[in-house]
């Protein structure tokens, strides 16, 4: 079933698959997620909820406004969150990874 995300993305053009319940994701784990990026994630989904693209508005809204520690958009790509959209799969997977943890 496709999600909003995924029809986002697919009438973008781009390749994207979610990871599964109980699927390890290929790029970000619990233990390769920054503490501070994986708090960001949660203090954003707690704000929005897990919908996509909602999620993500919400995400570069927060990081745009310096809303979570202050943090903007290059000391969050320095913690290894990229919110730019050519890295969407990545983030994706991270935010996954984080909320199935939770």
């Amino acid at each position: 079933m496709p999600t909003a995300l995924s029809e986002f993305v697919s009438q973008a053009g781009w390749a994207y698959s979610r990871v599964s319940e109980g699927q390890s994701p290929e790029i970000a784990s619990m233990e390769t997620v920054d503490p501070v990026v994986r708090d960001f994630i949660l203090f954003c989904v707690q704000r929005q909820g897990k919908e996509w693209p909602a999620l993500y508005d919400e995400m570069c809204w927060v990081t745009g406004r310096r809303l979570f520690r202050g943090l903007g958009y290059t000391d969050l790509r320095k913690l290894g969150l990229s919110l730019s959209l050519t890295s969407i799969e990545d983030t994706i997977r991270m935010v996954d990874t984080v909320a199935a943890a939770k």
